[in-house]
């Protein structure tokens, strides 16, 4: 995994086409901003899980399962 540090403002590019701007520190919270084509899915990490497991894609994460980070 590639951790980098980011302020207030700063950015993120994935792929040429998808940009991560941090847009608020506040506490314990970072809100972010995606910018990504329309046809790039971009979910919160537990509305993907529920998106996987409603539709029984093999893989799934079950409850046990420790999950990286959230937003």
């Amino acid at each position: 995994m590639l951790v980098l540090s980011r302020k207030k403002n700063e950015s993120i590019v994935i792929n040429n086409d998808i940009t991560i701007v941090v847009v608020e520190i506040r506490g314990d919270k970072v809100r972010l901003g995606v910018e990504a084509p329309k046809e790039v899915p971009v979910h919160r990490r537990e509305v993907y899980d529920a998106i996987q497991r409603s539709e029984g894609a093999p893989g799934t994460t079950d409850s046990t399962t420790k999950e990286n980070g959230s937003a």
